[in-house]
């Protein structure tokens, strides 16, 4: 998603991820990658849990989940990955927000 960035927001998306770490921890991190997206730390699980993102011991932590939400804050696509390598193609998200778009 770094990666693409600029064809995300050409879509009119913004990316918003959302981690366990504390505010200390995300912003290291946040530096170090270079990320050019928003990071929320929550350390708490308040937004995971919102969202029902899960939480595995076997897997260590949360396991990625990957939501589309529009601008009148309505989920209009939801994965919940299997595992950290389980995550949607950009090109499946970029069609996914073309279609998105049409519909506005």
């Amino acid at each position: 998603m770094r990666d693409e960035y600029q064809a995300f927001t050409a879509r009119d998306a913004e990316i918003l991820t959302i981690g366990p770490d504390n505010q200390s921890a995300f912003q290291r991190y946040w530096e170090s990658e270079h990320l050019p997206f928003v990071g929320l730390p929550d350390p708490r699980h308040i937004v995971a849990n919102v969202y029902g993102q899960e939480w595995n011991l076997f897997k260590l932590g949360r396991v990625p989940a990957l939501l589309l939400i529009d601008k009148t804050g309505t989920i209009r696509y939801q994965h919940y990955s299997a595992s950290m390598s389980d995550i949607p193609e950009n090109s499946l998200l970029f069609a996914l927000l073309d279609k998105m778009n049409q519909a506005d």
